[in-house]
């Protein structure tokens, strides 16, 4: 079978290869093969050859021949013993020798194949390395997700937010560009998340926060860079483009952006290819590309901080989300999800909150939007302060003399004098006065109504 003939249950990459065997009819073979793998496929004849392009680009998978003209390829200690690269490697060799494969196994190979070879052989190889370099970055953003708690529940049934999610799902299987528009805290997140998991694309879906990375760093960050690439980059690394291979990276804040990033990114966008910082080459990418702002991008355009080609590349769909107090009939819900996702979180037996405080949440603005009302919320239930209270000031008691109440009242006097003040201070709310008190709102309830009894009895006396 020919290497056209085959037909590979991994698809395309941005994964690369670095193929070392003395014998140039292998080297074309091999690479006419896995051409159809990798969006970068390089060759050399030697160790030293092959050691000049580690230097200036990482491979994900070496193919080495374990007889080469220099140097023995189990010896080729720089590529099996450097930690920071952290290639997969194949050997293959001419000569059954036992004792090599077990040698070669045992210096690191993640496979050792017997020349000659059928292609299958070779690509099963190939193919289990990409699936287990693959897990790896699927395990890495899986562990970086997990870091930052996040959630892919659009909450909320207003009519403006029906308007996102049909928005969403029309778009979400095109692998446009999308521009996501919002104040802070709306949850501009969130929504691209959406457009990543409706998809259908296999890959992961990789969040980049620009205004939070050094700009010096981030085209490092989002490309990767090359050992010596400049001071302390002491190995070859992957970037956040690679890990989203086959799935979706989200550039959040995406006017922060320096001006030489952005032109950067408009070359991405525009070859699907990107560049590792140090690195000469390009290598071919397959992702969906999500940016968000809470600027207006037109305004930073004509004040020459954006560039208006980028802005145009990047606005080919658009979304904008409402703020939240342009949609109080969706902060009940909100905060009935949030109070049942942090209970959960913080180890405390679900909280009920008051009609009253469901109506103070409905009537703030929120300035801070759905991230203001996440935070609210957890204060709340960490100090044990229901919503109705967050706001409101504290109020001075008047009192009759030093003590608070004349010496001659009974117990039953004082407790009434000093429950009735706290209800009035909580504008009478009594289910926050009863919280306050240490009491339930039933116990309380219960004392009023056996004072106006005995209200009415002494009435009824005189």
């Amino acid at each position: 079978m020919s290497p056209d003939e085959h037909i590979s249950p991994v698809s395309k990459t941005t994964m690369s290869v670095l193929i070392v065997d003395d014998e140039p009819g292998m080297r074309s073979f091999l690479m006419k093969a896995l051409a159809k793998k990798f969006a970068l496929v390089e060759t050399a004849s030697t160790i030293a050859q092959a050691e000049e392009l580690r230097s200036h680009g990482h491979f994900d998978l070496l193919i080495v021949d374990i007889r080469l003209p220099d140097r023995s390829g189990i010896e080729w200690h720089e590529a099996l013993d450097d930690p920071e690269r952290q290639s997969d490697i194949i050997f293959m060799t001419g000569y059954a020798d036992m004792d090599v494969a077990i040698k070669a196994l045992r210096a690191g190979a993640s496979d050792f194949i017997m020349k000659p070879f059928h292609l299958e052989q070779m690509i099963t190889a190939v193919d289990r390395c990409i699936e287990k370099r693959l897990l790896k970055r699927e395990n890495f953003m899986l562990r970086r997700e997990l870091s930052h708690g996040q959630s892919s529940t659009i909450i909320g049934n207003s009519e403006a937010i029906r308007d996102v999610k049909e928005v969403i799902e029309r778009i979400a299987p095109t692998n446009a560009v999308v521009l996501i528009e919002g104040e802070s805290g709306t949850g501009k997140e969130l929504v691209a998340r959406q457009l990543h998991q409706q998809s259908g694309r296999s890959g992961a879906f990789v969040p980049v926060n620009c205004g939070a990375i050094a700009p010096e760093l981030l085209a490092s960050e989002l490309f990767g860079h090359t050992a010596g690439a400049f001071t302390g980059a002491k190995g070859n690394r992957e970037g956040l483009f690679s890990y989203a291979s086959g799935g979706t990276i989200f550039l959040d804040e995406i006017g922060e952006m320096p001006m030489n990033m952005q032109t950067a990114l408009l070359r991405v966008l525009e070859q699907r290819a990107i560049r590792p910082v140090g690195s000469e080459k390009e290598i071919d990418i397959n992702v969906r590309v999500i940016a968000a702002t809470n600027r207006l991008l037109i305004d930073e355009v004509e004040a020459g901080r954006f560039r208006r080609d980028l802005f145009y590349r990047l606005n080919v769909l658009n979304i904008v989300i409402p703020s939240l107090r342009s949609r109080p009939e969706d902060v009940v819900e909100l905060t009935h999800y949030f109070t049942l996702q942090l209970s959960q979180e913080l180890g405390i037996k679900d909280v009920i909150w008051s009609h009253e405080d469901l109506q103070v949440l409905q009537q703030h603005d929120w300035p801070g939007n759905i991230r203001e009302l996440r935070n609210m919320i957890e204060r709340c239930i960490l100090l044990g302060k229901p919503p109705a209270e967050y706001w409101k000031k504290p109020v001075s008691v008047m009192v009759n003399d030093a003590m608070g109440y004349p010496l001659s009242w009974p117990l039953k006097e004082v407790e009434k004098q000093h429950v009735t003040k706290v209800v009035d201070s909580h504008s009478g709310n009594k289910s926050a006065a009863a919280r306050d008190l240490g009491v339930s709102r039933k116990t309380l309830d219960r004392k009023f109504k056996d004072w106006l009894t005995h209200e009415k009895q002494g009435l009824e006396e005189e």
